[in-house]
């Protein structure tokens, strides 16, 4: 049996979200990964965490507000940041295999759960993509290389599949957005990389979700994340649009801006 891989959510404050991000990983990794949080400046668990946690079933007792200096370990398998202030001081005061940034708000602003509720939602989404993809007990699919690069060789399907790469999880009617084309144009070339293995998609409702293919080999990935960081600016504009999307539908059936099929 391989080794568990570990795992360090940072944060400043390792108040709220990378405490609900730890406790999440914990329930969904099981024994795959080792999980640990911290803060640049901690500042003590937000209350509402373990109120949250507890409300779901989930054990908070582990859950403490740490600084780096504080943990068993400096060098891990992967650091995942949940703010920006982490994110620009990380490659320095701590070592990763590979590092990953996480852009979600912060809760503890808002009065109630409501805030936390919608993070930890939203963390719960990214992070079963996370243990799909780096599950080791996940068999590579037999993806040709060949038909990767004839998906890749086309614009709007290397596009799609950057930020599909960036996001984890799109719509249909948020590429549609972000590339600027038409939805049945979308759908026939998504429909392609799906024949192809390269995605795979999932109903909610009348929507339909797309993602990179979770037991696509890891050479696959890799290839994707290095295209996307080394080439910003060709999918700044549809970044941007993407961002700008009002009423982008929820990942627990709520609607979408748009009425023609996802």
């Amino acid at each position: 049996m391989t080794s568990p891989r570990s795992v360090l959510f940072l944060c400043t404050g390792n108040s709220a979200r990378s405490q609900l991000a730890e406790a999440l990983l914990r329930q969904l990794g099981s024994e795959q990964f080792v999980v640990m949080s911290a803060g640049t400046q901690p500042e003590g668990v937000d209350p509402r965490v373990h109120q949250l946690l507890a409300l779901r079933g989930i054990d908070s007792s582990m859950l403490t507000s740490k600084s780096l200096a504080e943990l068993p370990q400096t060098t891990f398998d992967f650091i995942i940041t949940l703010c920006d202030k982490a994110r620009g001081e990380c490659a320095a005061i701590a070592n990763a295999g590979e590092f990953m940034h996480w852009d979600f708000a912060d809760p503890k602003p808002s009065d109630g759960l409501a805030a936390f509720e919608k993070v930890m939602h939203e963390l719960s989404e990214r992070i079963r993509l996370f243990v799909l993809i780096h599950s080791r007990d996940q068999a590579d699919v037999a993806l040709s290389p060949v038909e990767l690069f004839k998906a890749l060789g086309d614009e709007i399907r290397l596009k799609s599949l950057l930020l599909l790469e960036d996001e984890g999880e799109l719509c249909v009617c948020e590429l549609t957005t972000a590339l600027a084309e038409p939805q049945p144009k979308i759908s026939r070339h998504l429909a392609l990389m799906r024949e192809a293995s390269v995605v795979v998609d999932r109903r909610q409702g009348q929507w339909v979700f797309y993602r990179l293919n979770p037991q696509a080999p890891q050479w696959v990935v890799q290839l994707l994340r290095a295209t996307r960081l080394g080439n910003g600016a060709w999918l700044k504009a549809e970044q941007q649009r993407l961002r700008a999307m009002t009423s982008r539908p929820s990942r627990d059936g709520r609607s979408c801006s748009t009425t023609s099929e996802h």
